[in-house]
């Protein structure tokens, strides 16, 4: 019996992630038994500040990888979409997972889409992607930092911190959530972070047996599409914290790619799209645009 001991956050979502990468990986192999092994990033300690002000990159992924490192786990679950573009040397992501819901969802009590909230309603989130967007929707808005786990921010709006919250479906579903979903935000109003509602499982790269056992659980097409995403990201500085985003689909062997860059205070949109059977090509060609455009400039 081969034991793979994967590295998790405290969250009850980052839990419920490896728990499912667990028994998905269960499901194919008879010979493999799996354990959690639990770690408090700087992302789980510092909960008073919004993300951007305390690190941005790998405030969620760092203290995993240190713990893959130094080999005192196999394998370690992420969201895809909080892991830093660029590589950490020894380790690769080595299998991505079928990717679930990409969409933000919307969370208000009084029971408001985003176009019935009143005047000046405050949505509580601290992605700057997801405020930039929000204010080129509607520049009304009053948008306000709120940390926490999924479960914490459900309280905190239904405490009145706020009128409602935006947050990714994938983590809302993943955790048995969905009576709080009020509205699906459409992509053309809130298009996901490169990445999102992708699990990725990063090990060590020169560890054979459990590349060979996640192998089993890969999913080509959602790493085809993520890739094309990441790779767009990259180009523009490779943060998590941009206000960018991006989202690719795989119909036969083409993939195509959507992509947004958006001012901070949300008053200038640019929209890019391209089609490839490369993700690698794909997503740089659509980053090209981006900067022939003056994407590097809104960003900075």
């Amino acid at each position: 019996m081969t034991l793979l001991v994967f590295a998790t956050r405290p969250s009850p979502l980052a839990r419920q992630q490896t728990r499912l990468v667990i028994d998905n990986l269960l499901n194919f192999w008879e010979d493999l038994s799996c354990q959690e092994f639990i770690i408090t990033t700087k992302g789980d300690r510092v909960i008073d500040k919004p993300l951007p002000e305390i690190g941005g990159k790998g405030l969620f992924t760092l203290e995993l990888e240190q713990a893959l490192l130094s080999k005192r786990v196999h394998a370690a679950v992420h969201s895809l979409k909080d892991l830093p573009t660029e590589e950490i040397n020894g380790l690769k992501i080595g299998v991505i997972t079928q990717r679930a819901d990409v969409r933000d969802i919307l969370f208000c009590p009084a029971g408001h889409t985003l176009d019935e909230l009143p005047s000046n309603a405050v949505i509580g989130t601290s992605s700057v992607r997801r405020k930039a967007q929000l204010l080129a929707f509607r520049s009304d808005l009053q948008i306000k930092p709120i940390r926490g786990n999924v479960e914490t921010r459900i309280r905190k709006v239904r405490e009145g911190h706020c009128d409602a919250i935006v947050m990714a479906a994938a983590g809302v579903l993943r955790l048995g959530l969905p009576d709080v979903i009020t509205q699906y935000l459409p992509l053309n109003v809130s298009l996901p972070s490169p990445g999102q509602g992708a699990l990725a499982v990063k090990c060590r790269a020169s560890d054979v047996e459990t590349l060979n056992y996640l192998n089993a659980i890969e999913h080509p097409a959602t790493r085809k599409a993520v890739t094309a995403e990441r790779v767009f990201l990259d180009a523009l500085g490779g943060g998590c914290s941009l206000p960018v985003g991006a989202y690719a689909t795989v119909e036969g062997k083409t993939i195509s790619l959507n992509a947004e860059v958006v001012s901070p205070n949300g008053e200038k949109v640019l929209r890019f799209q391209g089609n490839h059977f490369d993700p690698y090509l794909l997503g740089a060609e659509v980053a090209q645009q981006a900067i022939s455009k003056g994407a590097k400039t809104l960003l900075s």
